[in-house]
């Protein structure tokens, strides 16, 4: 066993030496919180350094996306985002058979997105009824919520996030509205052109 001279008492911290220590560390932390924490995570900026050192933008960014995904929980349930890499690389290959298949699509909506505005698509179908879509992005990514309402019912097909385009089908699960609402999170313009067939009675459209 080795034996261990102990300290004297002169090497050891004083009181004033530990108070201020423990002063100090709480003085960094609470630094830490103002300078870096507040601004990265809540978008809060009180000393205005998060905003010089681009923290205060990302956090903005990540309130904005945490809003967005309670209302969309709030309105619609709960829904599995879509990949922000799979919608890019399936965005390539929708717009591939978007350029191809130009005939044959019963309605053509056009309409461009000024960032932070929305759009509604809806059609009046019956129960059973089935739509084939193609939509495409161009200038930017956009989020879009594919979904029905009526009978006193509600579902979500399609959700996607930072979507540049998708292509499907899908049939009503009961008789009312069905149809995408889409939002711009980007920072600049972006046009988005849907193509539609299938069966529906009526076609309404709108911010």
């Amino acid at each position: 066993m080795f034996n261990t001279q102990k300290p004297s008492l002169e090497e050891l911290p004083s009181s004033t030496q530990l108070l201020r220590s423990t002063i100090a560390a709480a003085l960094a932390a609470v630094a830490i919180l103002f300078v870096i924490v507040l601004p990265a995570e809540y978008g809060i900026d009180p000393t205005g350094a998060g905003r010089m050192l681009g923290l205060t933008e990302m956090g903005e960014i990540k309130q904005e996306l945490e809003d967005e995904a309670e209302r969309d929980r709030i309105l619609h349930g709960d829904g599995a985002d879509q990949s922000s890499l799979l919608d890019t690389l399936f965005g390539l290959f929708v717009s591939t058979a978007y350029a191809q298949d130009s005939a044959g699509w019963t309605d053509e909506i056009v309409f461009t997105l000024q960032p932070g505005e929305t759009y509604e698509v809806k059609l009046s179908m019956k129960k059973g009824a089935a739509t084939d879509y193609v939509m495409v992005v161009e200038g930017g990514r956009v989020n879009f919520d594919l979904h029905g309402h009526g009978s006193g019912e509600s579902i979500t097909y399609e959700k996607g996030r930072g979507s540049r385009g998708t292509e499907g089908r899908f049939a009503a699960a009961f008789d009312g509205g069905h149809g995408w609402f889409w939002r711009n999170r980007d920072s600049s313009s972006l046009t988005v052109t849907l193509k539609i067939r299938g069966v529906y009675d009526a076609l309404t459209q709108g911010s």
